[in-house]
């Protein structure tokens, strides 16, 4: 049977890969090699998967993760692990159980799917860009190459600049599927009046998002402010669950660890310390000094005012401004700058059990196109692999 297989991304890579043991496949990428936005994944690390068990891994997802459970039943993090290991590709576990490649190169990565889709006798065309995809006995891709079926994984909008633009999304409503809303995910904030901060970054601090008056997610761990607003993993991870929200506020403890009273109890150690000493002096023991006159700012401090004339009102100020520090939240970063893309091919529209269509028998959909993403950490490489897996082991 002939197979086309669209988009050199790890999903397409990896259908092309599995549906190669039993079927003659021809794989379509757009650019000069695969796996293109590979290379810059995990700054260029490429964080293949997540060393954890199938069934951990779905609260990891943060849209549409029963749909996935096939997917990542049939293709788990240790089959990635194995599979890439046997093809020579040396791995290694870090923080979060993040898992990379041990020479820290993307490239290695992208030279092992080469040479499990050279095992395969994978025929790929490079530089050869797909603009029309029709129906009739069978498929017939830029009116001239016939396929008994395709595997649809050109990705989302996010990198445009490694050729995601969306082509898969205008194929599919040519079959009629409907492509939920494209979005922003895993991608920075955009805020006012926090610009001079640029390249201050914090750990062991915890974000909540608000829509409105109600809690919707919080993150413990790291940030960065940036010349637009704030990045690092809790901010991204934050993006994710608020992409689809409105009214969104953005709230930063600058000392989770420590509750109001506790914090209370520390400041007033600090101020019976120093009772001479201006607050912008004395809370260099408690925050970076460029944060200093933010969080007096919001506390309507003066950063001169002396220890001995801060009043209970002022500590109680204080003290609140640490704990929920305005983030000035104006809006995400462009889809452009996001890692993935959230929304894609409605998933009420593909079988999960094959990633076929229910619209079109012979069409089947595998990665980031679909309406499915998760948190940052491997887990969306492995979404690609696992669909792409499936895609292919059902052709």
């Amino acid at each position: 049977m002939k197979v086309a297989v669209i988009g050199g991304g790890p999903s397409g890579m990896m259908a092309s890969f599995v549906g190669g043991k039993n079927h003659e496949v021809t794989l379509f990428e757009k650019n000069e090699k695969l796996g293109k936005k590979l290379y810059i994944t995990g700054k260029g690390r490429c964080n293949l998967t997540n060393y954890l068990e199938a069934s951990e891994f779905f609260p990891n997802i943060v849209r549409n993760a029963k749909f996935a459970y096939s997917a990542i039943y049939s293709f788990d993090p240790f089959m990635t692990i194995d599979l890439f290991e046997s093809y020579g590709l040396k791995l290694k576990v870090e923080r979060g159980n993040r898992v990379f490649p041990k020479s820290d190169k993307a490239s290695d990565v992208i030279n092992t799917y080469e040479k499990m889709l050279k095992d395969r006798n994978v025929e790929i065309k490079l530089n050869t860009e797909v603009f029309s995809l029709e129906k009739n006995e069978d498929f017939i891709i830029n009116k001239k190459f016939h396929f008994d079926k395709i595997v649809l994984a050109t990705g989302g909008l996010s990198y445009r600049e490694t050729g995601s633009k969306g082509d898969g999304y205008k194929f599919a409503k040519n079959f009629s599927h409907k492509i939920i809303e494209t979005l922003p995910a895993l991608c920075g904030v955009e805020s006012e009046n926090l610009l001079d901060l640029a390249g201050l970054s914090l750990k062991n601090v915890e974000v909540s998002a608000y829509e409105g008056e109600e809690l919707i997610a919080k993150e413990f761990g790291e940030m960065i402010f940036t010349h637009k607003g704030v990045s690092g993993p809790i901010i991204l991870s934050l993006s994710s669950k608020i992409n689809r929200r409105k009214n969104i506020k953005l709230f930063l403890d600058l000392k989770p660890a420590l509750d109001h009273n506790k914090l209370d109890a520390r400041l007033l150690r600090d101020f019976e310390n120093n009772p001479n000493k201006e607050i912008k002096n004395v809370l260099i023991n408690l925050l970076p000094k460029d944060l200093i006159k933010y969080i007096l700012e919001a506390s309507k401090i003066q950063e001169d005012k002396r220890i001995n004339q801060i009043s209970k009102e002022d500590r109680e100020n204080l003290r609140n401004s640490l704990k929920f520090f305005d983030l000035k939240f104006k809006n995400l970063e462009d889809i452009n700058r996001a890692i993935v893309t959230s929304g894609g091919i409605s998933t009420k529209e593909i079988d999960p059990s094959t990633m076929e269509s229910k619209k079109v028998k012979g069409l089947y959909f595998a990665g980031e196109i679909i309406d499915i993403d998760a948190l940052t950490g491997g887990f969306n490489i492995q979404l690609a692999n696992a669909t792409g897996y499936l895609a292919g082991l059902n052709l």
